[in-house]
């Protein structure tokens, strides 16, 4: 019998799929220690701090589920073709939007968990078990630290815009306990002396500086979905487009070209329309497609993830 190809390892660093699995499963185990230990020690930050986890955990499942169609609808075999049959346009377009819904749910949750801080400052502040909180900031701490490390050097060769910003996520929840840990260290330094009063205030006011921290972090990815979304042209690959489009009208002797180009999620899309003379001696049709392969060639960057659409037309009219 012939050997079996070797399977991937499932959580690994060798695909987007495997990094995102791995930080999905570490993702709720941060969330059920936060919510537990929570509600246990009386502490409104623990509990958003495992909200805000199970929040990101939910979306890395989602971007996990539309990094598996845009892979799966750029492959080969049976699967591909069915989907292609119904997404003719392909899954690029989620990309943008899983991401920018991730960064706005999390902006809100940090906005909300804010307000709550205020007002728990206002009406006396929160009694809490410094202990359990401890023990809780301290393994979550060490969890955050060890992923975002993973997911930095996963993305060094996968260069994810998902993992990019998983990895971020991590490094904002490790930011976030690491100032529940010290100030939770203070609550329990300060019991039985002339400084346990502050005691009731140190939740909510290490809950209400930490969400002012990271409410401004996701801001940048959310311009980048929006950007995405919204189709606007991306300089660089216009310029891009541009010189090589240019070289081609001038050495060709075209009229001119009309360059369309966007940028979304991880897919570059260029359609470009090049104004041939009027009048001029018919070409074969190979002819146009190995101008096609040259222009696509000057371009670069031939994956799976280009649309390119090249056509050739006397009209004007054709190209606007």
């Amino acid at each position: 019998m012939p050997t079996p190809p070797p399977r991937r390892a499932r959580f690994g660093l060798d695909t987007e799929a495997g990094v995102l699995r791995l930080s999905i499963a570490a993702t709720a185990v941060v969330a059920g220690l936060g919510i537990v230990f929570g509600l246990l020690s009386g502490s409104f930050a623990i509990v958003f701090d495992g909200v805000y986890s199970l929040v990101d955990g939910v979306m890395t499942l989602v971007a996990l589920l539309v990094a598996n169609l845009i892979a799966t609808s750029t492959a080969t075999g049976g699967l591909r073709r069915r989907l292609v049959e119904r997404f003719t346009m392909g899954f690029w377009h989620l990309e943008p939007m899983v991401l920018g819904v991730n960064g706005l749910l999390l902006t809100g949750a940090a906005v909300y968990a804010f307000i709550n801080a205020v007002d728990a400052f206002l009406t006396g502040g929160r009694a809490l078990h410094f202990d359990q909180a401890i023990v809780y900031a301290a393994v979550t701490l060490a969890i955050c630290l060890a992923m975002g490390v993973f997911g930095v050097r996963a993305n060094r060769r996968l260069r994810s815009d998902f993992v990019g910003l998983d990895a971020k996520a991590w490094f904002m929840s490790g930011a976030i306990t690491a100032s529940l840990l010290v100030a939770f260290a203070i609550g329990l330094a300060v019991q039985g002396t002339s400084w346990a009063w502050i005691s009731p205030y140190i939740d909510p006011t290490v809950l209400a500086l930490v969400c002012l921290v990271i409410i401004p972090m996701p801001i940048g990815t959310i311009r980048r979905a929006l950007a995405d979304i919204l189709l606007v042209t991306p300089p660089d690959l216009k310029a891009q487009v541009d010189t090589v489009a240019q070289d081609i009208v001038a050495r060709y002797g075209f009229v001119d070209y009309r360059a369309y180009v966007a940028r979304v999620g991880r897919g570059r899309q260029i359609e470009l329309a090049f104004i041939v003379p009027a009048g001029g001696a018919p070409q074969p049709v190979e002819h146009w497609d190995r101008l096609r392969d040259e222009i696509g060639d000057a371009i670069g960057d031939d994956t799976p993830d280009r649309w390119l659409t090249i056509v050739f037309t006397a009209d004007p009219e054709w190209a606007d």
